[in-house]
C-alpha cells in the first residue's frame, strides 16, 4: 500500500476542487516517510484498535491500515468525503465526519483498548488529549502530532515558563515524552511554526487526581499571585492548609510539581 507524495496529494485535492482550509488549521501530512515513522513510533500492530482525528487525505490513515491496525477515523470537514472515499477504497476503516471535540468517546470507544495515532487539529488538540486522560480510560496511549510549543507544555517540569496546567494533568496521567521534532515542510501548506511528535502512555492516576487538578486549575487560573491567595477560592483557609502539605504559602503555581499538588489534595479532602 503506497503512502501519498506531496505531488499526488495536491492532484488529488486538484482534481476534487478543493485546498486545505486554513479556517480549519489543515496541514496535511505530506511526507511518506514521517507517516511510516509516526505508525513505527506508536508500536501499531495487526488488530490494534486505532483511533485517528483528523485523516485529511488519508495518508497516515493507509499506513496504520498497512500495519494491521482498524481505524476509526473522525473528520471534521464534508468536502474531504469524496477525497477519503477514493483514498480508503476498498479498505477497512470506520470514517465518521464529526466534529471531534463534540464526540462522547467514552460510548463511540466501549470497552476495548484503544490507541490514538493522529496528527491532531492545533485548535481542539491540547484540550482533547487533557481530556483523553482524565475521562477515557478505554485509550491506553496516544502517539500525537501537535505544536512544538503544545509538546514542550505538556512535557515541561515545575518552575520552567512552559510548565502550566497541561503538564500538570499529564504528569498525574501519563507517562508522556517528545518522540522527535518535526519540521514545517513536511505539511502542505507548511504551518508558520515547528511540530513534534510525542508519544503518551497511560498510568494508573493517584487518588485525588481529580482534586489535585482542581487545586492546579485554581492556582494557575491567578498564575501571578502567591498560592495563598491564588487558591483562596477553592480552599478555606489556604495559607494554614498550603503549610499542612509542607508548601509555602508563598510560592506560585508552577512552583509545585504534580506530586505536591496531590499532597495538597490529600490534606484537604
Amino acid at each position: 500500500m503506497t503512502a501519498q507524495t506531496l505531488s499526488e496529494m495536491r492532484m488529488l485535492l486538484r482534481r476534487h476542487g478543493l485546498k486545505p482550509r486554513a479556517s480549519l488549521g489543515q496541514h496535511f501530512l505530506a511526507d511518506p516517510n514521517l507517516t511510516r515513522r509516526i505508525v513505527t513510533t506508536a508500536g501499531v500492530r495487526s488488530g490494534d484498535q486505532v483511533l485517528e482525528i483528523g485523516p485529511g487525505t488519508g495518508t497516515l490513515t493507509r499506513q496504520l491500515i498497512a500495519a494491521g491496525a482498524r481505524v476509526t477515523a473522525i473528520e471534521i470537514d464534508e468536502h474531504l468525503r469524496p477525497v477519503l472515499e477514493e483514498t480508503m477504497e476498498g479498505l477497512a476503516v470506520n470514517l465518521l465526519f464529526l466534529d471531534a471535540a463534540s464526540v462522547d468517546y467514552r460510548d463511540l470507544l466501549g470497552e476495548g483498548v484503544w490507541k490514538v495515532v493522529a496528527n491532531l487539529p492545533y485548535q481542539v488538540g491540547t484540550q482533547l488529549v487533557l481530556d483523553w486522560l482524565r475521562l477515557v480510560p478505554a485509550i491506553s496511549d496516544m502517539t500525537i502530532m501537535v505544536q512544538l510549543e503544545v509538546a514542550q507544555r505538556m512535557a515541561a517540569s515545575p518552575g520552567s515558563r512552559a510548565y502550566g496546567l497541561p503538564s500538570v494533568i499529564a504528569g498525574l496521567h501519563s507517562d508522556l515524552k517528545v518522540s522527535f521534532r518535526v519540521p514545517p515542510h513536511v505539511f502542505y501548506p507548511p504551518p508558520q511554526v515547528e511540530s513534534a511528535v510525542v508519544r503518551v502512555v497511560r498510568k494508573e492516576a493517584p487518588a485525588g487526581a481529580a482534586r489535585a487538578i482542581e487545586l492546579a486549575a485554581a492556582g494557575f487560573g491567578q498564575r501571578r499571585k502567591m498560592l495563598r491567595g491564588s487558591l483562596s477560592l477553592v480552599l478555606p483557609n489556604a495559607q494554614a492548609a498550603l503549610r499542612a502539605a509542607g508548601i509555602d504559602p508563598t510560592k506560585r503555581a508552577e512552583d509545585l510539581s504534580p506530586a505536591d499538588y496531590l499532597r495538597l489534595a490529600e490534606v484537604t479532602s
